[in-house]
């Protein structure tokens, strides 16, 4: 007799699946349930979001502390607004007693990379050895002296007469006088190329004389562009050497004039020594055209050079 070998070689059977009850129990059924877990489970996720989300009320002093944290982040290293007190730096920053002066954006950054050169217009503090200004008018206190220049920049406080502009108009090494027959400053001999001052001096009225001084190491003089309303490293300090600016003083360089909207322009930084130098107009592009030349050619290069390096890298991959 041959053994039975049906239930082994036969196709499978599949058991359906009973409840209690013995009744058959749909696999949609589970789906279904499945379904409604996750929708619940999603529901429930929604509800704790909306849960955990602040208020208004609540979210609002967070908001105004991290734009303070930000805007003194800013304004300490990187740009900040300053208000233009007198009439120093006429006619190309506005500013007089009692009068609303022009706003002015200084770049902080700039001087991390160089030193201030002749023909920028730079923001400093005043030096000790320069003349005060009529009493103080910032507090010892940091945060409420901050608070103070944060609220001249809208007129809700005093400017600072301890910060002051000028323009750069020789560095340490060089030498200035004042004046020659055509009533020109000369740094080291020769006369400054100046159309940003302010001339109200004539035949009758020449610009203060200064004897001449050689700069020294680590230190600027500046002048304002009109000439004969500005104290500056002429008069300082009883002049010479105490009108010396230190380097380290220099705040930032002004870059644009941001109000009032009327005055909406850049900052001029005209080189006064660029005459004085007997450079050629040509010669003075030159930088840049050599720059605009090379440009294409380094980027074709530089798009050449990568493609070799990918193809190399890949035939070594393979």
């Amino acid at each position: 007799m041959e053994p039975d070998t049906t239930a082994e070689s036969g196709p499978a059977r599949s058991t359906p699946d009973t409840g209690p009850d013995g009744e058959h129990r749909s696999d949609d059924a589970d789906d279904a349930g499945g379904a409604d877990g996750t929708d619940g489970a999603a529901a429930g996720e929604s509800a704790k979001a909306e849960k955990k989300k602040r208020p208004f009320w609540v979210e609002l002093p967070i908001l105004i502390g991290v734009a303070l944290v930000l805007t003194i982040i800013i304004q300490s290293f990187i740009a900040r607004v300053f208000v233009i007190p007198s009439e120093s730096m006429e006619q190309t920053l506005h500013g007089c007693n009692g009068c609303s002066g022009d706003r002015i954006l200084v770049d902080r950054v700039v001087y991390y990379f160089r030193d201030p050169e002749p023909g920028d217009v730079v923001v400093f503090e005043r030096p000790d050895t320069w003349d005060a200004d009529g009493p103080v008018t910032r507090s010892d206190n940091a945060v409420v002296a901050w608070l103070q220049d944060f609220g001249s920049q809208f007129g809700l406080a005093e400017p600072s007469n301890e910060d002051v502009v000028k323009r750069v108009i020789a560095v340490a090494g060089q030498t200035v006088e004042c004046c020659d027959e055509q009533q020109r400053v000369l740094v080291d001999g020769k006369p400054l190329d100046e159309p940003y001052i302010n001339r109200t001096f004539g035949p009758d009225e020449d610009q203060r004389k200064i004897e001449k001084i050689t700069i020294a190491p680590g230190m600027l003089w500046v002048m304002g562009d009109n000439r004969n309303f500005s104290a500056d490293s002429r008069i300082q300090g009883g002049g010479k050497a105490n009108g010396f600016v230190p380097v380290d003083n220099v705040i930032g360089k002004a870059r644009y004039i941001i109000l009032p909207p009327s005055r909406w322009r850049g900052v001029g930084d005209h080189n006064p020594q660029a005459q004085s130098l007997s450079v050629p107009a040509w010669q003075v592009g030159l930088p840049a055209g050599v720059g605009i030349a090379a440009a294409w050619p380094t980027l074709w290069l530089g798009r050449r050079l990568r493609g070799v390096l990918v193809r190399g890298s890949r035939k070594r991959a393979g």
